[in-house]
This record gives structure tokens, C-alpha cells and sequence, in this order.
């Protein structure tokens, strides 16, 4: 295997000095325009790699992202967080920059463990997952500085115009509303679509309550917490109360399949039950879901943290920060 070219092959190449390609490499703008271009051109045409933890430690910096992992809780829909954490993964290496992984059942315990990261200079910035309306983790970065951003709206009073600080989001209201027309297309006219929700007060599910609230002309609104079981129950005594309804749409895949449980039970393979999230359960059992596109919520994360996507220090979050919202797609089945 051919040995990989180093800072002396650059050097000799381009005709300058070992000390002249390193500062190519970590302060291009001390070194004059037309020796930069010679020592960039070399570096090309070598196909020379700078180490990075050489680097890293030149620099003071771990080049390391934090993010939390949830604890095992089973269920269905987990796999969201999973694609996104193995898709952020792939794509901060992309960008010579690291992932490290910490766990923690509750804010007050991701805090100390956030505490404990930063004084030891072992993360640059943090991914934060699962915000919600008074969120105590999202105040304890912005105070101490530390470059963030989050997979899950502010939910503040304004998250668009001037959000709290740089966020990525799947447009879950979008989600549902193309759920709920497909429900609707495929009754032709006739009967109405009813939303299987989680109780009020979640951020995520009352945006994915409001998409179906502003396409549905009437049904009821079905409230249950994130158990398949539960959902069977209460969608098979709503099935009884109204059995005009022709499709069902749901918060979450858990949801949608204790409603496909109901509706086969109550012998109504006619009514079209939608969920969220496209997890491999509702592939398996050829429902129609809402997928959120992880892998596209790691890139705008990636993106507003990294600021123009180069690898330099992660930007400090701000009030009026940017933020990104992935609309996601329905799969049909």
C-alpha cells in the first residue's frame, strides 16, 4: 500500500518550507496569496490529508459534537432518533468533526453531565433532542455559551421569526396535513377522518394535531397516551360511537398500528389509518405513515451549527438564530 503523503512531500513539492504548509493548513490568511495557491495546489495533487488530532491539539479544540441518548425504553418509533444519531454521525465525519454519545434519563441529569463535558474540553457544540415548552437544558447552554443546536422547535412565542436559538425541525403539521387529504381523497366524498393524538400540551404533537385540525371538515379528536394497546381501545369504543369515520390519522406508528388492530377487529378494512414516523412495523404491516427524513434533519443541524458548512469553531447560539424545517414525505401503501 503506497505510503501517504506528508507535510515534508507538500513542502518539497510546492517549494516552500515545512512551517509555510503548516500555516497553509491552520492560518492561511498570515501566508501571502500566490505561495498559498502553490501550497494548496500541492496539497491536490498529493491528495495530502492534515492529521487531525495533530490538529486538534494545536488548535485547543476536540472538534467533538455532543448529543444525548435516550435511554432503551422499547417501543416503535425510537428508530427515529437512531437514523438521526447514525446520519449525524456519517455526516460530521464528513466534515472532520466527531460524535460523541452521552446518556441520561432526565434534563436535570443531561445538565451535570453537559457540566462535566464542558469543563473538561471534551465537546466544542451539542446536538439537543426532544425539546419542550420550558425546556431547562436549551437556557443552561445559551448562558454558558456553548455553540448548540436542537432537533426539536424553541417553542417559544415566536420559533420562526425570532427563535430562541438555532433549530432543526421535521414540519409535522405538514406531515399530517398530507396524511389527512389522502384520507380524505380515498373516502371519495363521504365520511370523515378522525386524529389519534397524544393529550394536549406536547409541542410535537400539537403541531401534528394542527395539520390535520386545518385540512379535516369534521371527526373527532381521539386522546390517548403512546401505547399500542391503549390506542386499540380507544379507537375500537370511538369506532362504535361514530361509524361514519373512513380514515384515522395518527401521531405516532405506535398509534396507527393499536388503530389497525381496532379497525380489523371491528371488521373495517375500509377505513385508511395513516401514522408517523414510517417505522419498519408499519412498513411490515403495509400501513401508510409520514416519515420524517432524519438523514436530511442531521445535514440542516450539521449545516446551521457549522455555519458555511467548513470546519471552524461551531457558531454560538443567539436570539434571531436561524433554523431549518424539513418538510417530510407520506409514504403510501
Amino acid at each position: 500500500m503506497a505510503k501517504a503523503p506528508t507535510v515534508d512531500d507538500v513542502a518539497r513539492v510546492a517549494g516552500v518550507s515545512r512551517q509555510t504548509v503548516s500555516n497553509v493548513v491552520n492560518t492561511p490568511d498570515i501566508v501571502r496569496e500566490t505561495t498559498r495557491h502553490r501550497v494548496e495546489a500541492a496539497i491536490a495533487e498529493l491528495g495530502y490529508r492534515p492529521h487531525a488530532a495533530a490538529r486538534r491539539l494545536r488548535m485547543r479544540r476536540s472538534s467533538t459534537i455532543g448529543i444525548h441518548l435516550d435511554p432503551y425504553a422499547g417501543g416503535i418509533s425510537g428508530v427515529v432518533l437512531d437514523r438521526f444519531v447514525h446520519a449525524l454521525t456519517e455526516r460530521a465525519g464528513e466534515r472532520d468533526m466527531r460524535v460523541l454519545l452521552y446518556a441520561a434519563r432526565t434534563p436535570e441529569e443531561e445538565i451535570a453531565r453537559l457540566g462535566d463535558l464542558l469543563e473538561g474540553g471534551e465537546v466544542d457544540a451539542v446536538v439537543v433532542t426532544g425539546t419542550f415548552h420550558g425546556d431547562p437544558r436549551t437556557g443552561w447552554l445559551t448562558a454558558r455559551n456553548l455553540p448548540f443546536v436542537s432537533f426539536g422547535r424553541p417553542w417559544g412565542e415566536d420559533d420562526v421569526e425570532a427563535p430562541a436559538h438555532l433549530w432543526v425541525d421535521v414540519d409535522g403539521a405538514a406531515g399530517t396535513r398530507a396524511a389527512t387529504e389522502h384520507a380524505l381523497a380515498l373516502a371519495h366524498g363521504g365520511g370523515h377522518v378522525a386524529f389519534l393524538g397524544w393529550p394536549a400540551g406536547s409541542g410535537t404533537g400539537d403541531e401534528r394535531e394542527r395539520g390535520w385540525r386545518e385540512t379535516a371538515s369534521a371527526g373527532p379528536r381521539w386522546v390517548v397516551e403512546e401505547n399500542v394497546s391503549a390506542a386499540r381501545d380507544v379507537v375500537a369504543a370511538g369506532l362504535v360511537a361514530d361509524p361514519g369515520i373512513t380514515g384515522i390519522v395518527c401521531a405516532s406508528d405506535s398509534l396507527a398500528i393499536g388503530a389497525h388492530l381496532a379497525t380489523s377487529l371491528a371488521g373495517r378494512p375500509d377505513i385508511t389509518v395513516v401514522g408517523f414516523d414510517n417505522t419498519p412495523a408499519a412498513e411490515a404491516l403495509g400501513l401508510s405513515s409520514v416519515e420524517q427524513l432524519p438523514e436530511r434533519v442531521a445535514s440542516g443541524a450539521l449545516d446551521l451549527l457549522m455555519g458555511d458548512g467548513t470546519v471552524v469553531a461551531p457558531r454560538a447560539a443567539t436570539a434571531g438564530a436561524a433554523h431549518v424545517l424539513v418538510e417530510p414525505r407520506l409514504v403510501v401503501r
